[in-house]
């Protein structure tokens, strides 16, 4: 019977082989086929809806602006065609007893034994093995069913361990004669590849034709694979696509036990200008290899080992891997012993002299080591062992014959000295990350592997060429209506007066013991406010902190300090300048700003003063100014007002972002903040909503949350606040720009998040339909620009959408600020959606513009305005749950763990007297 179709079924790793379908039986004469999609209300429900709206294709390329000649970290690639399949194997791991394989790291080890022992049966195939339950080949494997068993020489069993049995078979001493024949322990593995899928492999000149489908983007999966395989290959750390060699030139100290360490991405993008493998560096953090009391030592910041505290030690080494002298085995950590290595007890088994028989005896790990292993112990003695046993059966080791191997992540949070440091180590000038990217391209010898060459890839070697354009900045008004003109993505307000001006009145000084001369503080700002045109009267007056709470705990400062003020001033101040003795990371910072914001309504400024000059205050009454309801300058197209499409038409603009606990914070709870324009035409002011929503959660979960008549939504808020701001005229055109979400979700944006703000919107009228379009902003990119022939940054404003964007959606990359340090970032910004019907000069212009209304500098910022507040508000708010931890009994703050088991803490709301204002600023 012949097949129809021959496209095989597709199957999750966990399906046993995929064989193809028969064909359908054939259709009765009399019977109508019903079209699939008047089915689909029979769709069982737990099956994912279709989306209805998909990216945007690119309607055009800008115009505007000065042309620029460029280079971009991208290397062409070529590709010859072929009517080859890659074919994609289910790779199924266990042990000799059919139990599954659970630890990553040994799959690459049996998969290129695999390919030793069998060659020839697998008729000589080159694999791509992506390290867990993927491989590919090019071609078939000549049989159907491909089951193998795999003999790996264990490295990872300890002949020394006291554990009981130390030759790791039952024998005290792993009976000689056994050890003279079998030198290594032997591990066996069943191995099993089943057919999955086939992939053309000319789904990749699709994906370079932007004609995406899912056999496109598995195309380049494949690719990637290959290039994570070749860097496995020479030994080095891999982190998605970001490889990392063991060389110390690499390495940073950054204090406490970790290192920085310098590596590069790689990985290949379909563009404009076909396929290109995109090349940058990376930086990752990774624990300082050596001895493991060394490591301790400096994560504690102490000087002995007695000074070390053992259960954070434990947290700190858990999962870490060891090598062990003086056998040099491999071992992960999963513990420490209970007791110090001179009283922890273990069974010995031990062959009587006589008659043969074994007899068990208790000894200490110590004497263990020391009496029957002849191995000295310097210091040991008195500290806990290591444990790299199993839960049951713990194998102890003493703590000085253990090493940290290298290249191993360390994925805690840092603190604020480690993140300044690894920034400042890592930066590079363009000229010098030019070269460093060339010279990584040449190490990798990519042309030299089997694989990329089976699928006709070659690279070339040097950066693609691209032409940009540099906008022209936008003019900005002053007060007394005069002009500023920026250059270079600076402006100051020399001899210049802020806009709209705020006058700060009822207002009162509190200091948290922050070591300062007060009364020149206020003298000088005073000074400075009324030579930008803010009225500042004197304050009530300065509430000092009591010595003796310098040491109690943050709440009870930041009550008794309330209790001051209520007890000394006639009426609830408007405003509450904040003194703080450390500038990062205070401790009063969040309860503070939480009882000002969430209780009673005051806005209020902290500084750190430390180094404080004019120019210091200038920028804290700026953003005393924003806060107080002022601004500091305008758009002149704003002021104007004539912005295409913005200025005719009432405009909301949203910033939407989500902001995570730190690494090592897993059940933190995630933090969505919506920021939005308000008293349009203006595009400068704005405000925030946040909440909180399930740790880790990337899509916003809060934008419509309808309760019965009401809607405790983010979108409701800021929409009734633009129409009460506004003149009472609803948003017609409704501008989103999301941060943090990877191009794999870009659908999920336009589909459930836009459906959400649509529900809001009809919730509050259900005539009413605002036209929407959506901007994606990322961060987190590997592209970079740099000038042919300047050791310059690229010029602030330049905008690329030519060659290295993406071959049919709406993209472009854009560098707004002037690059002072390192290399500029470019902001990669993707139009998902677009209704109101912007051309792409005067889109490009807008988000030129937004990134010159940012309230708190006078420089041109890196990504537009509403997506920095909304980062602004969501850290801002968080440092008020921060505190609900802190106050927390457990030191695990295990009160909201994950989705469905416990509720997400809410934020407590802001004062209504603040809730409109900018407090983020």
């Amino acid at each position: 019977m012949s097949q129809v179709g021959s496209a095989p079924v597709t199957m999750d790793a966990h399906d046993g082989e995929a064989d193809e379908l028969p064909p359908p039986p054939p259709v009765p004469a009399n019977v109508v086929p019903i079209k699939a999609d008047d089915v689909e209300s029979e769709v069982p429900a737990n099956k994912p809806a279709k989306p209805k709206r998909f990216p945007m294709a690119r309607p055009g390329l800008g115009r505007k602006g000065q042309p620029i000649q460029l280079l971009a970290n991208h290397y062409k690639v070529s590709v010859k065609s072929s009517e080859e399949y890659f074919f994609h194997y289910n790779v199924i791991l266990k042990y000799e007893d059919d139990r599954p394989v659970d630890g990553k790291g040994v799959g690459r080890k049996v998969i290129d034994k695999l390919q030793q022992t069998y060659r020839s049966e697998l008729s000589s195939k080159d694999f791509a093995y992506d390290g867990e339950k993927s491989l590919f080949t090019i071609g078939a494997l000549p049989q159907v069913t491909n089951e193998f068993t795999v003999v790996l020489e264990d490295v990872s069993t300890g002949k020394t361990a006291a554990n009981g049995s130390p030759g790791g078979n039952d024998s005290p001493g792993g009976s000689d004669r056994k050890r003279v024949r079998r030198p290594y322990q032997t591990k066996t593995f069943k191995v099993e590849l089943c057919f999955a899928a086939k992939i053309p492999m000319n789904a990749i000149a699709q994906a370079i034709k932007g004609q995406e489908s899912e056999n496109s983007q598995e195309a380049l999966r494949v690719l990637d694979i290959i290039l994570r395989q070749h860097s496995a290959k020479q030994g080095c750390l891999l982190v998605r696509q970001s490889f990392f060699h063991n060389n110390p030139n690499n390495f940073v100290d950054l204090g406490g036990g970790v290192m920085g360490c310098r590596g590069f991405h790689s990985s290949f993008r379909g563009t404009q200008s076909g396929l290109s493998l995109n090349i940058d560096v990376s930086t990752t953090m990774i624990v300082k290899p050596g001895p493991v009391i060394d490591f301790l030592l400096a994560n504690q910041k102490v000087d002995h080992p007695d000074r070390i505290d053992w259960q954070k030690a434990k947290r700190a080494l858990k999962n870490l891997r060891i090598r062990t002298t003086p056998v040099n085995s491999e071992f992960k950590i999963i513990g420490l012993s209970d007791r110090n290595c001179n009283e922890q007890m273990f069974s010995l088994r031990q062959r009587n002299g006589n008659n043969g028989d074994v007899d068990e005896v208790e000894v200490t790990v110590y004497d263990y080591f020391v009496k029957n292993k002849g191995i000295e112990l310097r210091y040991s003695g008195n500290l806990p062992c290591i444990n790299v046993g199993k839960p049951k059966r713990p194998t102890y080791f003493p703590i000085e014959l253990c090493s940290l191997i290298p290249l191993q992540r360390y994925t805690k949070a840092l603190s604020t000295l480690q993140r300044s440091s690894l920034v400042e180590k890592s930066r590079q000038k363009p000229q010098e990350r030019m070269s460093v990217l060339n010279d990584a391209l040449r190490r990798s010898n990519y042309d030299s592997d089997p694989m990329l060459r089976a699928s006709g890839i070659s690279i070339a070697q040097n950066f693609t060429q691209v032409e940009g354009r540099v906008l022209q900045p936008p003019k900005l008004k002053a007060g007394n209506g005069e002009d500023i003109f920026p250059r270079n993505g600076r402006w100051n307000f020399n001899n210049k007066k802020l806009i709209q001006t705020c006058s700060v009145d009822k207002w009162a000084v509190v200091n948290f013991s922050a070591r300062c001369d007060v009364r020149n503080l206020i003298r000088d700002l005073i000074r400075n406010a009324s030579a930008k045109g803010i009225q500042m009267a004197e304050p009530f007056d300065v509430f000092e902190e009591s010595p003796s709470l310098r040491r109690a705990p943050v709440s009870r400062r930041v009550d008794d300090m309330f209790e001051q003020i209520k007890s000394k001033l006639p009426g609830a101040p408007k405003f509450l300048l904040c003194l703080l003795p450390e500038r990062k990371n205070c401790e009063v910072y969040g309860p503070w700003k939480r009882k000002c914001l969430a209780e009673f309504g005051i806005v209020t400024q902290c500084l750190a003063p430390q180094r404080v000059n004019d120019q210091y205050l200038l920028n804290l009454l700026l953003k005393i100014n924003a806060k107080l309801g002022g601004i500091n300058s305008l758009l002149q197209i704003e002021a104007s007002p004539s912005i295409p499409l913005v200025s005719k038409t009432p405009t909301i603009i949203l910033g939407m972002d989500v902001s995570h606990g730190q690494p090592g914070q897993s059940d933190r709870p995630s933090i969505a903040a919506v920021v939005s324009s308000r008293q349009w035409p203006l595009i400068s002011k704005y405000r925030a909503s946040v909440h909180t929503q399930s740790p880790k959660l990337e899509m916003m979960s809060s934008l419509f949350k309808p309760r019965g008549t009401e809607d405790d939504g983010l979108i409701r808020e800021s929409l009734i606040d633009f129409y009460t701001s506004s003149g009472k005229r609803k948003p017609d055109h409704v501008i989103v720009f999301r941060d943090g979400v990877s191009e794999s979700q870009f659908t999920q944006v336009i589909n459930i998040e836009l459906d959400q703000i649509i529900e809001a919107c009809k919730f509050l009228d259900e005539k009413w339909s605002p036209k929407f379009t959506v901007i994606v902003a990322q961060k987190n990119h590997h592209t970079k620009f740099f000038q042919s022939g300047s050791p310059d940054n690229v010029p602030p404003g330049t905008v690329v959408d030519k060659q290295v964007c993406h071959p049919r959606n709406y993209d472009f990359y854009m560098c707004a600020h002037a690059g002072m340090i390192g290399t500029t970032r470019p902001t990669h910004y993707h139009v998902l959606h677009d209704e109101i019907g912007f051309s792409p000069d005067d889109l490009q212009e807008l988000v030129h513009s937004l990134s010159y209304v940012y309230q708190r500098s006078t420089t041109a910022i890196s990504v537009v305005a509403p997506i920095c507040y909304a980062h602004l508000a969501a850290a801002q708010v968080g440092t008020f749950l921060k505190f609900e931890d802190m106050s927390d009994a457990s030191s695990s703050q295990g009160g909201h763990t994950s989705v469905g088991s416990v509720p997400v803490p809410e934020l407590p709301r802001l004062h209504e007297k603040v809730r409109s204002s900018m407090f983020f600023c």
